[in-house]
Parts: structure tokens; C-alpha cells; sequence
């Protein structure tokens, strides 16, 4: 066989060809196109079937196939005679070793013109390491895929940009991202979803990944966009890659741990509300103790006054009118005097009642007892303040005096409100209904937030008492506190207490 390349080279001849396929690591059989019987074998074909070229010459396919069904010896001829008819055809083949290994290979059959006559050569390579290693990552896929879609535990790839590479379904669920994004595309960044914390302040990605030598701690605060809040909290672990940083974070839930926090927090801000209610409540006593003395002796002393000008005036000791005016001037300040009495009556009848804890009160009789400071109030400050109450008794189990002061607190808060509103028809409406509501209806600007999550009033000049304790006093009753929003605008603010059992005080 004489095979000419390229004019200007020399000329190959067979015997460098067989050099060449000496050389090769491809497996090479040459079968006979008529009798398929096997004609030469290279080195390496040699080597792997674990014959000489003499043993292997005489070999017919039953003797070096495996004795699988599929690979039979007609199954073997016919796969050699398509690539006489044709060319060329490709197969799986299984080959067995003189040591009885079955070895699975991809051999290619090709119909060659050799100076003999017709022949087929086979090249053929050992994929038994290229299967067993497509056996392990269809292992390893279906591995990952249970811990994306049924694993509890919530972990993210990220790349150093802080982009979502991966994650498990129980992650996207809790930061909130679709679930038909995972592993189909690289995600939006984790801060797209979550604002990131460390030791309780908010952070940037950047922040974080500095952190991550190779590990820090991180926080993550997820608003879904229903209102839900959710805290994770875990690691985050730098693993060093050849093509760049990846980065894993394990989280778990800790939402109730930090909603249990909040409550406790907020409920000492309450139990200090309380308290510090109850230290206003005795200065209140005392400073109407105090006052109802000088306020009497004042009186006193302007009476004396008016009795000598009185005099003076029909003495004549006085220019003609200076008595009227002195009498006028007097008797402002005594009507002055005397309203300050009542409001100071009015607090120690309202702070000084004896309370029991088991009491049934009527809910109108305790609307009517705050009526008076309520109107105090809304007066300078022109707002209107219209009742309707029950027409009938609302008896409920309640303490009395503490729960005025929330029907106070309600009430001011809506006068209040009403004060600051540009509207020209400022009022209030207090309400009380037969299965022991009360409600305070107002016509401001509506509820930004939920009033009862803060502890602390946002007025400039607020004590700190209002609804923290408000909501301490009605739930200590076994009562619901709310707030809400108006359809026709402003708030409803409300309490239900619970209603006493006829036969029973």
C-alpha cells in the first residue's frame, strides 16, 4: 500500500501505517469483510483483550464478546456487515478479557480498502471509567436534587457578588424568592430579598463578605410582601474554587426567638408604664390634697374682699364704679377658683376609688365618670365630642378606675388627633354597645402602623403611659384592645371587656 499525502513529500508505505497503529492507544481490530475473521491487531487492542496477536487471530466474536444477550455473535456480524454495506456504523460493545473481564467499549466499525482485498476495521476505547463516572453524577444529581426540593435545611450558593447560584426550596421559600428560578439561571442578588445584619446593625453584602475569613456569622431580616416578617440566622463559609469564591450559607429559622424577645421587651415596657402609672396616680392624690387647702383659703380670702368693697361701696369710700369693677374682677377669679376645686374633686373621687380586681361595673357609668375630663380637653381646642351609648346597661367584669383611665387615653388620643387635622368639622364620637364595647371614632389621618406594637408615645410632650398601658390594663382583663382604620377615614380605636353573668357580682 502506497499512500501519497502532499507532491512535494516523500512517499508513506504500509509499513508506516502499522507503525502508526502500533503507536495509537485506540484499540484496532481488522476483520475480514467476507469472513469476519479477524486479520491484525494492534499493541493496545492486544493489551486490553489480554491476547497475543497469534491468540487473537483465530478468535471468533462468541470468544472475546461478552455472553450478554445483546452482544451475540449474529448481533456481532451483523454490526460488522452494516459497516461493509455501509461504511461505516457505531456500537456499544462489550468485549471480554482472556481473564474473563467484561469491558464495556465504543467501537467504530469502517469498511477499508486493503491490496488483499476488502476490509473492516474496528477502533474501538475502554468506557468503563466514562461510565462509572456517569453513573457517580447521575448519583451526585439526584443527589443535589433531594437536597434542593426535600431537605429542611436552608442553604444558599452564592458567588462573590452575592448573587443566588443555588438553593434548597425551604431557602427560597423562607427569603421569599420563587422556587421555579432555583438552578435555572443565576438568581437576583440575596439582598434583593433580605437586608443583611451582623450583631445587630444592617450591613452590605461587601460588609459580609470581608467577614468571611473563611466564616462569620450573618442575620437575615425578610419582609415578605404580605406583611410576614421572618429572622434567619447561620453562617456564612468562604470555599476556595479555582474559577473564584463560592460561598455557603446555612440558616435556620429563628422567628419565633426573636418575636419571643420582642414580646418580652415589650412587655416590660408595659410593666414599667404600669408602674409608672401608678406612681402618677399618687402624685395625683397628693397634689389634690394638697391643693383643695389653698384653694378653699383663696376662696376665702376673695369672699373677704367682696365684703369689704361691698362696704366701701355704700360707705362711699370708694370712687363711684371702682366697687362694680372690683366686685366683677373678684367674683371671675372666685368662679376660676371654684372650677379648679371641682377638677381637683373630680381627680380624687376618680383616682381615689378602692378597686377589686373581680368588680362588675357598668361600662356606661364608667363613659359618663370620664366624660367630664374628656370635654375638658376637647374644649380649647374646638373639638366636638358626641356620645351614644347603650340604652340599655353594659355590665362587664372589669377594674373600674383602670379601665377609665383607658377610656382617657382612647379619648384623648382621638381629641388629639382631631387637633392636629386640617378638617374645618372637628369631632369625636364615643360609643358603648351591649356585649361591652367601647369605641372612639375619629376623623384624622388614619393609622400609618399598628399602634399597639410601640411602647413608647411619639407625642412631643406624651408621658409614655397610653396604649402600651391601655393594652396592658384590657388584656390583664381578659379583654381585646384594637385599632383600625375608617372607611370614611380617621381611626376607630376600641376595647371589649367581658360581659358579667346575670345572677353573679
Amino acid at each position: 500500500m502506497v499512500v501519497r499525502v502532499d507532491p512535494q513529500a516523500p512517499e508513506l508505505v504500509s509499513d508506516d501505517f502499522v507503525a502508526m497503529m502500533n503507536a495509537s492507544r485506540m484499540c484496532v481490530l481488522v476483520h475480514d469483510a467476507a469472513t469476519k475473521n479477524i486479520l491484525w491487531a494492534n499493541p493496545a487492542a492486544c493489551e486490553l483483550l489480554e491476547f497475543t496477536l497469534n491468540e487473537i487471530r483465530p478468535l471468533k466474536a462468541n470468544h472475546m464478546s461478552s455472553s450478554a444477550q445483546q452482544y451475540d455473535r449474529i448481533i456481532g456480524r451483523d454490526w460488522l456487515q452494516d459497516a461493509v454495506e455501509k461504511g461505516a456504523s457505531r456500537i456499544e460493545w462489550h468485549y471480554r478479557s482472556k481473564s474473563g473481564r467484561v469491558i464495556p467499549t465504543d467501537a467504530l466499525a469502517m469498511r477499508v480498502e486493503l491490496a488483499q482485498g476488502p476490509a473492516v476495521m474496528v477502533q474501538f476505547r475502554d468506557i468503563e471509567r466514562e461510565q462509572r463516572v456517569e453513573r457517580e453524577l447521575r448519583l451526585t444529581t439526584s443527589y443535589v436534587d433531594a437536597l434542593a426540593h426535600h431537605t429542611s435545611t436552608l442553604a444558599l450558593m452564592l458567588d462573590a457578588t452575592g448573587v443566588i447560584r443555588f438553593a434548597t426550596d425551604t431557602a427560597l421559600s423562607a427569603i421569599g424568592a420563587p422556587v421555579n428560578e432555583r438552578a435555572v439561571e443565576p438568581m437576583r442578588p440575596l439582598t434583593a430579598f433580605a437586608r443583611l445584619q451582623l450583631d445587630g446593625r444592617e450591613v452590605s453584602w461587601q460588609d459580609v463578605l470581608a467577614r468571611a475569613t473563611p466564616v462569620t456569622p450573618v442575620q437575615l431580616d425578610v419582609r415578605h410582601p404580605d406583611g410576614e416578617r421572618v429572622w434567619l440566622e447561620g453562617s456564612l463559609e468562604r470555599l476556595r474554587e479555582e474559577d473564584g469564591d463560592a460561598l455557603l450559607m446555612i440558616l435556620h429559622d429563628v422567628s419565633d426567638r426573636v418575636q419571643d424577645q420582642v414580646r418580652r421587651t415589650r412587655e416590660l415596657h408595659r410593666e414599667n408604664h404600669l408602674a409608672r402609672y401608678n406612681a402618677m396616680g399618687d402624685m395625683a392624690m397628693a397634689i389634690a390634697h394638697e391643693l383643695g387647702q389653698p384653694l378653699a383659703a383663696a376662696a376665702n380670702f376673695l369672699a373677704g374682699v367682696r365684703h369689704r368693697a361691698d362696704q366701701f361701696e355704700r360707705q362711699e369710700r370708694l370712687p363711684k364704679g371702682v366697687a362694680g369693677q372690683l366686685t366683677h374682677g373678684i367674683t371671675g377669679a372666685v368662679n376660676q377658683i371654684e372650677r379648679a376645686s371641682a377638677i381637683v374633686s373630680s381627680v380624687r373621687a376618680f383616682v381615689g376609688h378602692l378597686e377589686q380586681v373581680e368588680q362588675v361595673a357598668d361600662l356606661n357609668d364608667i363613659v359618663e365618670e370620664c366624660l367630664y375630663f374628656v370635654r375638658l380637653r376637647a374644649a380649647p381646642l374646638g373639638v366636638e365630642v358626641q356620645i351614644r351609648l347603650s340604652p340599655e346597661p353594659v355590665l362587664v367584669r372589669c377594674e373600674r378606675v383602670l379601665t377609665g383611665q383607658v377610656v382617657l387615653n382612647l379619648a384623648f388620643n382621638a381629641v388629639d388627633e382631631m387637633a392636629q387635622s386640617p378638617s374645618a368639622a372637628k369631632s369625636i364620637t364615643i360609643a358603648t354597645a351591649a356585649d361591652g364595647t367601647f369605641t372612639v371614632d375619629d376623623r384624622g389621618r388614619g393609622l400609618p402602623r399598628d399602634p399597639f406594637a410601640e411602647s413608647f408615645t411619639s407625642k412631643e410632650h406624651g408621658s409614655g403611659i397610653g396604649l402600651a398601658l391601655s393594652y396592658r390594663i384590657i388584656t390583664r382583663q381578659h379583654g381585646t384592645i384594637w385599632a383600625a382604620k375608617r372607611d370614611e377615614g380617621g381611626s376607630r380605636f376600641g376595647f371589649q371587656l367581658p360581659l358579667a353573668q346575670p345572677g353573679r357580682e
